[in-house]
């Protein structure tokens, strides 16, 4: 059986969308043609994308799929016949339906009793008169939020199309797609090939195009090609500024890769080397080089072309003349925004909106500004610095550089920052107040920057919280799942020993002459540990233990991974089935209680077991309550381990609602100062059975 092969010729596509585009085609014709049962089992699909082409080319398809029996169910031979035997209008609208004389159906047995049944043969169906139906389907399919029409036809794609190729072995499928009737015929590089490529089999596609058409068509050996080549010309003490995103990009943008290196002047490495770097790699799509030991920037970058010469020195130079501009530009905004200190850029955020219902962007600032002293002074520093931080972190939003590139605020704020005089601390909470920006990114190093950080967050959480804004659904327009995640990161990672609900009811203190904003820490805490359940889970913790411990709602973060190691710990105790269960047991008895006393007497303690369980009770509790207040989770579970024998001698000897009140009473008190002590960084029984 021949392979397929399917290209589609267009205009320059989205390069962004570009392998999304090219893998979705793919598949979706690939699972197309398997749903009609003209692949085989062995069949593979490979998917072809450059800036003009998706392709797809399919091994062993069948030209036409097998024959297949069908079995249609019709009505019961009670209702199909009257009592005369005769058909009845049931059983004759059947058998008109599907085109068969009555006589020709057949009686069998079903579960539902005897029914008559048309069995026919279904012709399988045909390459030649469905491939042009399936690859139309296949494009109509696929991620596209925007299509264009050409031309004086209706035909709507991505980017204009202007050739197709239907290729089965070396035979062409005849059919046409957006108006196109397909051929044998492609085209090549747009400037190294010439004319029109005859593809004479299916198989020699990706070869014939690289000899013939000078096109590497297979999306991922350009990129191997292209990252080959990057590495290659990062000699000496050069390294290569590696970014994925940006080589899947420049990847979408030619057919026929080559690498050459430019430099520019080193005048310009007196601007931040963040500013260099953002210009060349988001304007131009090039490559930074840093020197490997110092990780400075060097003078040096690396293009992609789409164009492979012996003498590349015009592509060079011109592509130098371009980044001399944009470098320019980008040292125009550092020394004119040097000219202004962040200080006096502070007053004109009350010109900026921050949202409608929650005013400025400077009367965001003093509420950040109030939430970072109050924190700083819970993490017993420096709380004039943190302030000094907050009031001059959204300065950098007015200046130029952060007009051109809105990924460098806080990282010019700090820059800038220092060329005021600012001290390192100010200048260093200015440009960490926003991380982590991502999953993975580093977090505030100083407990300055982290206090300037959770105000940050927790005024943008209680705010938005407070109007009504919370995430639904997939929806989050003002990125509060990840600033959720940030405060978690930040309380856990950097061990700050700030209670929760303190910070929140902070959080939400500063809206207080806000009007709209109503408050909603409970939302916000539930909010919270919502994200702390998926954080926690990806660290390694098991479901169950993550919800042993987050269902008390405990109120430290930053003890929280303690809590959890404990009872990871406690779960492998031969101990821990039975107390959990116990726990458990404790859990349902004290819930039917009419009534829970705060202690139990010791003088009511009658049966040898409960007398047991008391005195054993005491001394572990002794030896948990030094061990919590040391934050020691571990060793206090561990001692409340040899609690299990004791505790199952009282359930197996004791009848704990027994009918004399005053002794029932006493041993609820008993169960439920014993469960008290037991769940307090856990809820143990959650982790029974």
């Amino acid at each position: 059986m021949p392979t397929l092969l399917v290209e589609i010729l267009t205009e320059e596509l989205p390069p962004k969308a570009l392998p999304r585009l090219g893998r979705a085609f793919g598949e979706a014709l690939r699972a197309d043609l398997e749903q009609d049962d003209l692949l085989e089992a062995t069949s593979e699909m490979r998917w072809f994308a450059t800036p003009r082409r998706l392709a797809v080319q399919i091994t062993q398809v069948r030209e036409v799929a097998p024959d297949k029996a069908i079995e249609l169910a019709g009505p019961s031979v009670k209702v199909g016949l009257d009592p005369n035997g005769n058909p009845t209008p049931a059983l004759e609208g059947f058998a008109r339906k599907n085109t068969v004389a009555i006589a020709a159906l057949e009686q069998r047995d079903t579960p539902k009793g005897r029914a008559f049944v048309y069995r026919t043969l279904a012709k399988g169906s045909a390459l030649e008169t469905t491939l042009d139906i399936k690859v139309a389907a296949a494009l109509a399919k696929l991620p596209i939020p925007k299509v264009m029409r050409w031309g004086t036809g209706d035909a709507e794609f991505v980017r204009p199309v202007h050739g197709l190729v239907m290729l089965h072995g070396s035979r062409v499928v005849h059919g046409s797609v957006l108006g196109l009737d397909s051929g044998n015929t492609t085209l090549g590089h747009r400037f190294l090939s010439t004319g029109p490529i005859v593809l004479k089999r299916a198989d020699d596609y990706e070869n014939v195009l690289r000899t013939e058409g000078f096109v590497v068509a297979s999306f991922d050996a350009r990129k191997a090609e292209i990252s080959a080549a990057l590495g290659r010309a990062a000699t000496g003490k050069a390294e290569l500024v590696s970014d994925a995103a940006l080589i899947d990009e420049v990847t979408a943008l030619v057919e026929a890769p080559s690498v050459y290196q430019g430099t520019f002047s080193t005048d310009f490495l007196n601007v931040p080397q963040e500013c260099l770097v953002l210009s060349m790699k988001q304007h131009q799509k090039y490559f930074p080089l840093v020197d490997s030991a110092t990780g400075r920037l060097l003078p040096r970058f690396l293009l992609v072309s789409n164009l492979k010469t012996d003498d590349p020195s015009n592509i060079v130079r011109g592509n130098e003349r371009v980044l001399r501009a944009r470098l320019s530009d980008a040292k125009f905004f550092y020394d004119q925004d040097r000219k202004v200190r962040l200080e006096e850029r502070v007053p004109q955020l009350a010109h900026v909106v921050y949202h409608n219902r929650l005013g400025t962007q400077l009367q965001r600032v003093e509420r950040i500004q109030t939430l970072a002293g109050k924190y700083s002074r819970g993490l017993k520093t420096d709380a004039l610095l943190a302030e000094r931080a907050a009031w001059l972190a959204k300065a950098d939003l007015l200046t130029g550089m952060v007009g051109e590139f809105p990924e460098l605020q806080g990282t010019m704020g700090r820059y800038y920052a220092l060329h005021d005089g600012e001290p390192e601390l100010v200048a260093e909470a200015i440009e960490s107040h926003y991380r982590p920006r991502f999953a993975g990114d580093a977090l505030p190093n100083s407990p300055v920057a982290s206090a300037v950080a959770l105000a940050d967050k927790l005024e943008s959480l209680a705010g938005l919280f407070g109007i009504g804004q919370q995430p639904t659904g997939d929806k989050d327009p003002y990125a509060l799942r990840r600033q959720a995640l940030g405060v978690i990161r930040i309380l856990s990672e950097r061990d700050l020993p700030l209670p929760l609900t303190a910070l929140i009811d902070d959080a939400f203190g500063v809206f207080s002459d806000v009007a709209g904003v109503k408050p909603a820490q409970s939302d916000l805490i539930a909010f919270l540990f919502e994200r702390m359940r998926g954080y926690f889970a990806e660290a390694g913790y098991h479901a169950s233990v993550v919800d042993a411990v987050l269902t008390l709602k405990p109120d430290r973060v930053d003890l929280i991974r303690k809590q959890l190691e404990a009872v990871k710990m406690f779960n492998t105790l031969p101990e821990a089935p039975s107390l959990a269960a116990a726990n458990k047991r404790i859990g349902n008895i004290l819930k039917k209680a009419e009534r829970v006393l705060s202690t139990f007497s010791p003088d009511l303690l009658v049966e040898a077991p409960e007398k047991t369980l008391a005195a054993a009770f005491a001394t572990a509790k002794t030896a948990a309550d030094r061990h919590f207040a040391a934050h020691d989770y571990a060793a206090m579970l561990q001692a409340l381990a040899a609690l299990k024998g004791p505790v199952d001698a009282f359930f197996d000897g004791v009848m704990v609602m027994t009918e004399d009140v005053r002794l029932r009473d006493n041993r609820i008190a008993l169960l439920a100062q014993l469960q008290q002590t037991m769940n307090r960084i856990a809820d143990i029984s959650r982790l029974a059975v």
